[in-house]
């Protein structure tokens, strides 16, 4: 592969020198402009503002457009005198677990060739250390004009070295989750534990561009002199549509997920994770206590009622003995005066 960039890695005091290559490559299939009515190639000039003519790549230099619109032209020997200290030297700052890195952060990636027999050695060192201390450097250099952060890893036998972007480059997510509340219901988490169960891993290996080989065929298709690939029909899914029941669209999906498998299509009834499980129990001795208090003061209050008729009862009673009483003794009063 061919080397981008020679350097040397700063690794405290040892100096490893290095070669730079990409790790990666585009696949994806290019296309040119035409001019529709002939089809002939259309190319971009670059042409001065003020003369209106084309200027070759010689006469092409650099400038900062200020906020009034005013070009301050930058020389290669200005951006030359800046001091740089990583301008050809990846500079190890610290030794980190790779779980601090953001993913967001993470931009091209390199693989670090040891540059030369002497290199093999420190190269080795560095690489071996790395494995062992099950940690990623974090380094600073320069690449195309300015000053970069990476990352520093093994892969195979090989240091590699991913480009991150700078912790101010990255935005904060406002604005972007829902601003409506949702609530999401126990039965559809667990649809969507069973998708993911059903879905499992997949060796990342085996994956492809389908778009991609779409395109090529259909290159090589009007290449031949045919029409190309047939557009979808109307009625065919083509995706994209809004879910209306996501109950039935996770069921659907899971049952999908498993017939790719060559699995059983059947949705069995799920069974409840072990904190929903435990929701469900502790709702349950809830209800229980609940309900045995409440046949408690049932049964507590019966006899009270019972012993409050009683005593009513009583009272009635009593009040007309000694109503008859007096009545009796007025009666005897009486006569006694008549005689």
């Amino acid at each position: 592969m061919r080397s981008i960039w020679n350097g040397a890695i700063s690794f405290g005091l040892v100096s490893i020198p290095i070669k730079l290559v990409n790790a990666t490559e585009s696949r994806s299939v290019s296309f040119r402009q035409i001019h529709t009515e002939d089809g002939g190639r259309v190319r971009y000039k670059k042409v001065c503002e003020l003369d209106g003519e084309e200027v070759p790549q010689a006469e092409i230099g650099k400038a900062y457009e200020d906020a009034d619109g005013t070009m301050i032209p930058i020389t290669d020997e200005d951006l030359a005198a800046l001091p740089l200290p990583t301008a050809k030297t990846i500079e190890i700052v610290a030794f980190v677990p790779a779980g601090q890195i953001d993913p967001l952060q993470m931009d091209a990636a390199y693989y670090l060739s040891a540059n030369g027999v002497p290199a093999a050695k420190p190269y080795t060192l560095l690489r071996e250390a790395l494995k062992r201390s099950d940690r990623v450097a974090l380094a600073k250099y320069a690449l195309r004009g300015r000053e970069r952060l990476g990352m520093l890893r093994v892969v195979d036998d090989v240091i590699a070295m991913h480009g991150l972007l700078w912790p101010d480059e990255i935005r904060a997510p406002e604005g972007v989750a829902p601003e409506t509340p949702v609530t999401v219901r126990e039965a559809e988490l667990d649809l969507a534990d069973a998708l993911m169960a059903t879905l499992g891993e997949v060796d990342i290996s085996t994956l492809h561009d389908d778009y991609r080989t779409a395109v090529e065929e259909m290159i090589a298709a009007k290449a031949a002199g045919g029409e190309g690939v047939a557009p979808p029909s109307p009625g065919e899914e083509t995706g994209g549509g809004r879910v209306i029941d996501l109950m039935a669209a996770l069921e659907n999906s899971v049952r999908a997920a498993r017939e790719a498998r060559g699995e059983d299509a059947v949705v069995t009834e799920l069974k409840p994770t072990k904190k929903t499980a435990a929701k469900r129990a502790t709702a349950r001795k809830t209800a229980a206590a609940g309900s045995a208090t409440e046949k408690g003061a049932t049964t507590k209050g019966a006899p009270a009622k019972k012993t409050t008729a009683k005593k009513a009862t009583a009272k009635k009673a009593t009040a007309k003995k000694t109503t008859a009483k007096k009545t009796t003794a007025k009666k005897a009063a009486a006569r006694k005066r008549t005689a």
